[in-house]
């Protein structure tokens, strides 16, 4: 058998689409964007530590002044003496000269109250330098939202990019050649040679998908696990002939579109599955083409035995269509469930959430579908033609974050060998659990966070402690105030801070009654500075009978991690609408807050460790700044790791900080 080489002819809207060039214009200006803010952020870190290193240095300067305020003192006081005793002595000798004495007292009289001039002046210096370093701390944290955010873009944006390059249309010419058998008829030698054209076709059309895409070293070694597939759109035979020796030739013209499984790009790039959720339902197909047939690479194998029965003839005559083939080899299912946000495991790969509408081959596949808090839904169906499914998902009697350790585990794990101990929680009051003691690794385990939460250093909580279970909501927050009448800082001074284009911005009419967003009781109270927290904390113990008060750093993350050394207490990935943080999945994410205990509690009881709202802690480090934890409704995922840490003054407020309370038993 002899064959024709294969000329190839693209057409225009397969390399020149002007929508690739789009693509690849926003990648880059995303990637330039980061870089440009990535530079502002190195910037106003040194500017910060300047900043602080001078603060330091009028600190220094205060302390001499008021060390220095004690030696003008004594030695006024020493003048004064002096000029007393001079006065006596001028009773019994009119003529003395008590001039000195008097200069002496005089010039410490100016002195001392130069210094005090120069402590109220350097007093003023250090507010004001102190301002300068709560701006330029509120501009960096928001810097690095912006970078994790637009991290988020760029991402989104070279997936998108890659499924429109596999999913990109084309036109092949194709010139095929192939001896006929003596045992076949010539309609059928015709057909299989259009077959074996075709699959020419989809085989050099799928190798140009791969040539031309803009990550092709990334992609290639993956080209077997990639999924992607051919369509043909339409054909038609430009010419064929039989010549005297048995030979058929044909000459084809194939319209191809590429398709993909859009679950499987994440995996191509090496990013978070978190980002191609969204995908996983294929283009809905807008043609009526002649072939509707679609191809992958393990399918486009023709045996030279072809069935002549199953072979209709073909007229050779001017440019005509193609006959159709066999039936579509994949079968369209449509996915439903009760729930919002769950994922679909087709054969145990992740092909999105439903409602998801994909097409598989014919025949048996097994089917899951997740979401945290209820049980996977399980099924082997047996495809045999187009069907809808609705899945009816179960909510656990107890919604925990897996896979993370039980309480009960941890407790135990704890415990001294041969003791028994009660893993019931106690009832301490109905917001409130027990955290159990324990060891555990504070900081950036993982190597992904910021600089600030290095190095990695082993804690011991050695005394187990009572924490709220939930943030202090606006309803518990209005009865403190309504019983004692306490006015915010935010109320008194110059409101709260939001987030507007990437930027804090004060809003003086912004309040924890309104901070900028609809919210109702159940809510987490914001726009609370860390004396707010503290105020509402000694009223609460009052009302208890119990101290309870903010958490420390070390207690706040030994919770928040609850027994796990992960990003976050499911895993090292955010997941989706897992938890209320900036692209994060949920009905809430950039928008606003969440009600407390809308997502599934940690292995500890603790609800919205991640996200919704920053958490003020108590700073036992430097008392003129404090540190949240936690993450918010508007800030990055990576930004709601366990470990990251926000330096703030005290006074700073936001309508994404919020706190909860801890007690020692």
């Amino acid at each position: 058998m002899r064959i024709a080489p294969l000329s190839l002819l693209i057409s225009a809207s397969f390399f020149a689409s002007t929508v690739f060039a789009q693509d690849t214009t926003t990648v880059n200006r995303i990637e330039s964007e980061i870089n440009t803010k990535q530079t502002e952020y190195t910037r106003s870190t040194t500017m910060l530590d300047k900043y602080l290193q001078e603060e330091n240095q009028l600190q220094t300067q205060l302390e001499l002044l008021r060390a220095r305020s004690t030696q003008l003192d004594k030695e006024k006081n020493q003048a004064l003496d002096a000029m007393n005793d001079m006065y006596r002595r001028l009773i019994d000798n009119p003529s003395l000269d008590i001039t000195s004495a008097q200069s002496r007292y005089q010039k410490a009289v100016v002195d001392q109250e130069q210094n005090k001039n120069d402590i109220s002046m350097q007093l003023a210096a250090i507010a004001s330098h102190l301002k300068d370093i709560e701006q330029i701390r509120a501009d960096k944290h928001a810097l690095q939202n912006t970078i994790e955010s637009l991290k988020v873009q760029y991402t989104t944006a070279r997936v998108e990019r890659l499924r429109n390059e596999f999913t990109r249309e084309g036109t092949l010419e194709v010139d095929h050649t192939l001896n006929c058998k003596r045992t076949e008829t010539l309609a059928a030698c015709e057909q299989r040679g259009q077959q074996m054209g075709l699959k020419k076709a989809t085989n050099r059309f799928l190798d140009q998908i791969f040539e031309n895409l803009t990550e092709k070293r990334l992609v290639e070694p993956k080209r077997d696990m990639s999924g992607a597939q051919v369509q043909i759109l339409s054909s038609h035979v430009i010419k064929s002939a039989f010549s005297g020796q048995g030979d058929y030739n044909v000459n084809l013209s194939v319209t191809m579109r590429g398709d993909v499984n859009s679950s499987r790009l994440c995996h191509l790039l090496s990013v978070n599955n978190s980002f191609c959720s969204e995908y996983g339902t294929p283009l809905t197909n807008t043609y009526q083409p002649a072939y509707s047939t679609t191809f992958s690479d393990s399918q486009l194998t023709f045996s030279d035995n072809t069935d002549n029965k199953a072979v209709a003839k073909i007229v050779n005559k001017k440019p005509k269509v193609v006959a159709e083939q066999k039936k579509d080899q994949l079968i369209q299912l449509t996915l439903r469930s009760n729930v919002h946000g769950d994922e679909v495991f087709i054969n145990d790969i992740s092909v999105g959430s439903t409602r998801l509408v994909t097409r598989l081959p014919r025949g048996l596949h097994k089917l899951e579908i997740r979401k945290e808090g209820y049980i996977p839904y399980k099924a082997r169906i047996d495809l045999k033609k187009t069907r809808t499914l609705f899945a009816k998902l179960e909510k656990k009697s107890e919604s925990i974050a897996a896979p993370t350790k039980k309480r009960e585990q941890i407790i135990q794990a704890d415990c001294p060998k041969g003791m028994e101990v009660d893993t019931q929680p106690p009832t301490v009051d109905s917001s409130a659990v027990i955290i159990p003691v324990g060891t555990f690794k504070m900081g950036d385990i993982n190597g992904n966070g910021l600089e600030n939460e290095r190095p990695v250093v082993e804690k011991t909580i050695s005394e187990s402690f009572v924490m709220q279970s939930k943030e202090v909501t606006v309803g518990a927050f209005e009865k403190f105030v309504n019983e004692t009448q306490y006015k915010t800082e935010a109320e008194k001074g110059k409101g709260c801070a939001y987030y507007l284009n990437g930027e804090p911005v004060w809003e003086a009419s912004l309040n924890w009654r309104a901070p900028g967003f609809e919210q109702t009781n159940d809510f987490p109270a914001v726009c609370l500075t860390k004396n707010d927290a503290t105020a509402y904390a000694e009223w609460f113990s009052d009302k208890t009978a119990q101290v309870y008060r903010l958490p420390t750093e070390v207690e706040w993350e030994y919770a928040a991690r609850a027994g796990t050394d992960t990003e976050y207490p499911w895993g090292n990935e955010i997941g989706k609408n897992l938890a209320n943080c900036g692209w994060c999945g949920s009905e809430w994410s950039n928008k606003r807050t969440a009600p407390v205990g809308s997502f599934s509690a940690n292995a500890f009881g603790l609800y919205d460790t991640v996200g919704n709202v920053w958490e003020w802690t108590s700073s036992t480090e430097n008392k003129k700044n404090t540190v949240v934890r936690g993450g918010a409704w508007n800030f990055a995922p990576s930004l709601a790791r366990a470990s990251t840490r926000l330096i703030l003054a005290p006074d700073f407020r936001a309508n994404y900080i919020g706190f909860r309370l801890m007690s020692e038993q």
